[in-house]
């Protein structure tokens, strides 16, 4: 089997050794210390009350170090926070309330096979904002978007609801190749490191 090499990095000791107790044990997990991980090979966890300034200290450190699969596994945040965690590296956004052990050893493996995650009333909700915005103040102005296909954004919409690559190829009718084609030219375009982050920046844009 596989393991998953796993940083946990917390913002008090207590919350830590909470999520080292959780994961101790599971044979999909090699908890990991700064001193011995493999940044690249390592998914590192940051754990935190809430998205407060000791929470992007943990974001901070760990994209000095290297590290570029980042879970946020949070007791409370919001939809202005969830941007800026992407923004700071963070591919996959949890609520620590809303997830157990099992659902935690999952996110873990998603992160690590380049997948991201986040509460899907959060997505929803910027969603929403953000096609408000769309219609009442750009549209009214005649601004339209700029530097993004229709086709790249019909898929970035579709990553959005949490649709699978074969499901967006059904949906389109493509093929799953025209589909990773189209975001990997999308995150390379405009530097962006995995799904999370194109759809944070596809929001923050006003694309979707």
């Amino acid at each position: 089997m596989t393991r998953t090499a796993v940083l946990v990095c917390a913002t008090d000791p207590i919350l830590r050794g909470g999520i080292v107790l959780a994961l101790r044990g599971r044979p999909e997990i090699q908890l990991v210390d700064d001193a011995n991980a493999e940044p690249a090979r390592t998914v590192a966890l940051a754990v935190g009350d809430r998205f407060d300034e000791r929470v992007m200290a943990l974001l901070r450190r760990m994209r000095a170090r290297g590290y570029r699969r980042i879970v946020l596994l949070a007791g409370a945040i919001d939809d202005n926070e969830v941007l800026a965690a992407v923004q700071s590296g963070v591919c996959s956004v949890a609520r620590r309330s809303q997830i157990d052990a099992d659902a935690l050893v999952r996110l873990i493996n998603s992160a690590q096979a380049g997948e991201g995650s986040m509460p899907p009333d959060l997505l929803g909700r910027l969603l929403d904002r953000v096609g408000r915005l769309q219609t009442k103040v750009l549209e009214p102005r005649g601004l339209k978007m700029s530097g993004i296909s229709a086709r790249e954004t019909d898929v970035l919409r579709l990553i959005a609801q949490g649709l699978s690559t074969r499901e967006i190829a059904k949906k389109l009718c493509y093929s799953e190749r025209t589909v990773k084609s189209l975001l990997h030219d999308v995150t390379v375009r405009f530097e962006l490191r995995n799904r999370s982050h194109a759809v944070a920046f596809a929001v923050r844009e006003g694309l979707i």
